[in-house]
């Protein structure tokens, strides 16, 4: 008896640092850790860990309220010290919603404190976002909260639209309806793993760097322009006095040309300067004969 009971102690302890293992790893698989796989697509979101804090203020004469959500995508929030639990969300929380009556002359007082997201994976949902904007949208679902109107119980969510982008940006407070809190942020986390983030559209500024690219664009619209409006101003002189000639004196055919003696001696007068220009250029040859004259 002795013998049997010795031999099933390890036995006994073994299986119970196997079921502890086994639970840590299965309670570590039913947390979110800022990794996702949509259809054939991953992302790592861990670049954005830690906690951040994003807020609101709404009017309320005589008095303010600030809405401060303070989050953690990839582990829970951390307590604060100094700081009653009445005050702060509980354990396990990644997304709290703290409401602060401001009031001049007088201290912040907190009026309302709201759990909106857990760290389980049962009360996280995510997907692509469509195009034409790339990213992805995570929403978690958080326990029930009094409504502050009609005192029933109403559910909670924290929704983040992540948008795929070169610079990682702050987080931008967008809406909250006393169920449904929203929060922008524009990051290359955004970005699924082995996509490139889009490309930015080229500056127009001469000093951005691009070697004055753009400068030279606007130059070159601008004698683009020129040539438009030169075009544009023959095609009107012609026109308008062809009609003139028509009208006024009857003309047909040739006769229809605005000046037309003018633009029949153009090709003259460019010969002509064309045959000055070239003598101009041509080098003259002087006589070798030292200034005298064959007689």
């Amino acid at each position: 008896m002795i013998l049997r009971y010795s031999l099933s102690v390890p036995r006994y302890l073994t299986l119970c640092v196997v079921l502890l293992f086994t639970a840590q790893q299965t309670s570590a698989q039913d947390i979110f850790d800022c990794h996702m796989t949509i259809g054939d697509k991953k992302f790592d979101l861990t670049t954005l860990g830690g906690e951040h804090t994003v807020s609101r203020e709404r009017n309320t004469p005589p008095t303010k309220f600030k809405d401060s959500v303070t989050f953690n995508l990839c582990e829970d929030l951390k307590k604060v010290d100094g700081v009653s639990d009445k005050e702060q969300c509980p354990s396990e929380t990644r997304a709290c919603l703290t409401k602060t009556n401001l009031k001049e002359n007088e201290s912040d007082r907190i009026t309302a404190v709201i759990q909106l997201a857990r760290p389980d994976l049962e009360s996280l949902k995510y997907e692509a976002l469509p195009s034409p904007r790339k990213g992805v949208s995570l929403s978690w679902k958080g326990p029930s909260y009094p409504d502050p109107i009609t005192s029933e119980d109403t559910p909670q969510s924290f929704n983040l639209n992540l948008y795929c982008d070169t610079e990682t940006s702050q987080p931008n407070f967008k809406s909250y309806d006393g169920k449904e809190l929203w929060i922008e942020w524009q990051a290359p986390a955004g970005c699924a793993m082995g996509d490139a983030p889009p490309e930015e559209p080229p500056s127009s500024d001469p000093g951005s760097g691009n070697g004055g690219s753009g400068s030279s664009s606007s130059m070159g619209s601008g004698i683009g322009y020129f040539f438009l409006l030169l075009v544009l101003a023959f095609g009107a002189y012609f026109g308008l006095g062809a009609y003139y000639n028509y009208s006024t004196y009857g003309a047909t055919g040739l006769d229809l040309i605005p000046h037309r003696d003018f633009w029949r001696e153009v090709p003259y007068m460019l010969r002509d300067v064309v045959s000055h220009l070239c003598s101009a250029v041509r080098p003259r040859h002087t006589s070798s004969r030292g200034g005298y004259i064959a007689v």
